[in-house]
């Protein structure tokens, strides 16, 4: 892929200068476990070096040496892609940019805009955010995720049908683009640039710095689940039915986030409402809901975020494992109607699934990410409604629970006309992955990748093409 390991290290430790733990080749001892740090165990990758830079001219430099030498380059924030694109995504000889150096923060009191750097993770943001004047904004709620990656291809939480998604809070950027030029940009500085970087940063640039909206945090909110145990998947089928009627009602609060979790024992529909417990039963929520509640708590905003983390661990933690993930997204029309509910969880019950180790993620989306223009940002998926995410993991991942949530994915297709994933939920075996991460957007984007990166020096298996013309 490049002209030659040595050149290539000696160029970046000429940019090292001496500093100690600065960059790491295959040759360093406790590679793999101390600096590649893969995510997915199934996909196997070997990075051509590992660079944690001090700062953004650190950065410039080292995609200097890169083009110098013909690498490919991409930043890695959190590392919790599902294909290890921060490493190269299964293809050797990618230098990886590590930001976790990148951790600086400050709050601007007059206007509540907060700059963060792209190596934090979601849980510092939180802190930062919430010791800088009660301060929040919109993400997803694994607290070990990196900003850096999270913010830049959407950043969904419970709070995105309120608020809407992370990267429609950013303002202003610090970019590293392919030439190795330090740039800024917003929607008055580089704007076709900024435009991409939401929702397609990782094709673009390396971004190591944002600037951020924020909101007062909310003062109360209510969590609750609701817990299912089956005889039979099929027994699901009604419940599942009543819940995406409530989360495709046009006219939902949007305090309100609901997930639909399917596993091998039964179900657990969970869900947050920022507000009261008044306000809560006030909207008519809880009497939609079917089953009894196991659980209704009203906390801070703070502890609500810790208490999203655990459950959030529970299906996926931040843990390195073999694992298969499937996800489509569905516009409100394209929900699955109540005849391929009832076959899709009849079916389930002839499976064999292997182990127990998988389960089957429903998600409530829309709301004030809606808002929004298709246009506004390379983000593409703000009229849908729902997202849905399978999971099976196992040391070793089993064959058996690969192929059933394969063929899940098979039979929940065969019932809508769903097109389109999240980019979050990476799926190495796409064939059309542009096409499904970013939709209508995809052209504008070859051509802005055209403009600012015509050579793929930021790439990965399934990254944004330039233009042909």
């Amino acid at each position: 892929m490049g002209q030659g390991h040595s050149a290539l290290q000696t160029c970046i430790d000429g940019i090292a200068n001496g500093r100690s733990h600065f960059a790491a080749y295959p040759s360093t001892p406790l590679y793999q476990l101390s600096w590649v740090k893969p995510y997915n165990l199934d996909i196997k990758v070997v990075p051509e070096a590992v660079v944690r830079p001090k700062d953004s001219n650190d950065v410039a430099e080292v995609v200097k040496c890169a083009t110098k030498n013909g690498y490919k380059v991409q930043a890695k924030s959190g590392g919790h892609s599902f294909g290890n694109y921060g490493l190269g995504g299964g293809q050797d000889g990618v230098i990886t940019i590590d930001l976790q150096n990148f951790q600086q923060f400050s709050m601007d009191n007059k206007t509540w805009q907060a700059t963060i750097g792209a190596g934090s993770r979601l849980g510092h943001v939180t802190d930062r955010l919430h010791d800088a004047g009660g301060r929040a904004m919109a993400y997803g709620v694994c607290p070990d995720v990196g900003i850096g990656g999270h913010a830049t291809i959407g950043g969904l939480g419970p709070m995105s049908r309120m608020w809407g998604s992370a990267l429609d809070h950013i303002v202003e950027v610090e970019v590293v683009t392919a030439d190795g030029k330090i740039q800024r940009a917003s929607e008055t500085q580089n704007s076709d640039l900024f435009w991409g970087l939401r929702g397609a940063a990782s094709s673009l640039g390396v971004i190591t710095e944002f600037v951020v909206r924020t909101h007062p945090e909310p003062a109360n909110v209510v969590q609750y689940s609701y817990t299912f145990i089956f005889g039979k998947s099929a027994d699901v089928a009604s419940t599942y039915s009543a819940w995406q009627d409530l989360i495709s009602d046009p006219k939902l609060d949007r305090r309100f986030g609901s997930e639909f979790i399917l596993n091998p024992t039964g179900a657990i529909i969970t869900g947050t409402f920022y507000g009261t417990e008044a306000e809560y039963r006030a909207s008519g929520i809880p009497d939609r809901l079917p089953g009894k509640k196991d659980s209704v708590g009203n906390n801070d905003w703070l502890t609500a975020l810790a208490r999203d983390g655990e459950n959030e661990a529970l299906y996926l933690s931040g843990l390195a494992t073999p694992f298969y993930a499937k996800s489509l997204a569905f516009r409100r029309e394209e929900l699955i109607n109540t005849t391929g509910i009832a076959d899709i969880f009849k079916w389930t019950d002839t499976q064999d699934k292997g182990t127990p180790l998988w389960f089957i993620i429903f998600d409530a989306t829309g709301g004030a990410i809606a808002d929004v223009p298709m246009n506004a940002t390379a983000y593409s998926h703000r009229d849908k409604v729902m997202f849905y995410q399978s999971y099976g993991i196992g040391l070793p991942l089993s064959e058996k629970t690969k192929a059933f949530l394969e063929n899940f994915h098979n039979q929940i297709t065969k019932s809508t006309r769903a097109f389109g994933t999240y980019a979050g939920y990476v799926d190495p075996e796409l064939k059309d992955a542009q096409e499904q991460y970013w939709g209508s957007n995809y052209e504008e984007l070859r051509r802005v990748k055209k403009r600012w990166d015509p050579k793929e020096v930021f790439w990965n298996p399934q990254s944004v093409k330039p233009a042909e013309k």
